[in-house]
């Protein structure tokens, strides 16, 4: 099979959005792909009867060991570690609902609760309908296996407080709403917002102040809402299409953050603020794609 990159960069946008969804580090799925790219351009191709799933199996294999070496080092992060967020376009189609959920931010926090394998057989299932038994070939068990694995994953997303079931327009009505509430010293706004178990989470990752645990409870997450934007400001604020979802970024203080949210029955279960910069980089970026 003769190939000068042509096939590869044929798959290069689903490769990435498959990284990126195994990984929740753009920058460790670009990693992932370019060690992809050295082994497809080592293969001897004659034997690939379907390059796309043969670049599937190298790519998630490639992500599900990157992933497990990662797990420590986030242990070990200052804060609570978020997925880092990613400007819509970059992610390839996300022409389907369910295409767009399995990349969703809320999506990606709570697939962080999977083991890798849990992580691997959902993504492969959910976001590409890859059959159960080319599954159990990527990730080395049994297909009966990864039917209980993706059974058991999407009960565990399921039942996360943070599953998130609203459209892309409440997305945008709301955090307009908590805008609005939060730089007006609003509490009794955010509080009709905010669902009472609401949960705050903040990465800052050693690089800017920001709250080192999660902040729980509708009252406690409005007062720190509003406190910040007293004591900073939030400034340039608008709305950003960020992981298939309209997000918030906003500059306060010297640095600038990305909001995402969850958000069910009309009101935020949870909130996802950005600001170490290092998460940054790609946000507001001209999408592009990077030669091999």
């Amino acid at each position: 099979m003769r190939d000068d990159g042509s096939i590869f960069e044929q798959h290069r946008a689903v490769l990435l959005g498959l990284a990126y969804r195994l990984l929740g580090s753009m920058h460790d799925a670009e990693d992932t792909i370019q060690d992809a790219w050295l082994r497809w351009a080592a293969e001897d191709r004659s034997s690939v009867r379907e390059p796309r799933a043969f670049l599937i199996t190298i790519v998630s294999r490639l992500a599900l060991d990157r992933l497990k070496s990662a797990r420590a080092t986030r242990e070990a992060y200052v804060g609570p570690w978020l997925p880092e967020p990613v400007e819509s376009s970059r992610l390839g189609p996300l022409e389907t609902v369910e295409l767009r959920d399995t990349v969703s931010y809320a999506t990606l926090h709570l697939l962080e609760r999977l083991t890798p394998p849990e992580r691997a057989v959902f993504v492969l299932r959910e976001a590409f309908d890859i059959p159960f038994e080319e599954i159990a070939d990527v990730v080395g068990l049994s297909a009966v296996h990864c039917r209980q694995l993706a059974l058991r994953a999407r009960r565990r997303i399921a039942a996360g407080t943070d599953r998130s079931t609203a459209t892309r327009e409440e997305h945008a009505r709301l955090l307009t709403r908590f805008l609005d509430a939060a730089a007006g010293g609003d509490l009794a706004g955010l509080l009709g917002l905010l669902a009472d178990d609401v949960v705050a989470w903040n990465d800052g990752g050693g690089r800017v102040r920001a709250a080192l645990r999660p902040i729980t409870g509708g009252a406690r997450v409005a007062a720190f809402a509003v406190g910040l934007a007293q004591r900073f400001g939030l400034r340039d604020a608008r709305i950003i299409d960020i992981n298939g979802y309209p997000a918030l970024r906003t500059h306060m203080g010297g640095g600038s953050q990305v909001l995402m949210i969850a958000a069910d029955g009309g009101r935020i279960r949870a909130l996802y603020a950005v600001l170490n910069p290092d998460k940054l980089r790609l946000v507001d970026a001209p999408a592009r794609r990077d030669s091999a």
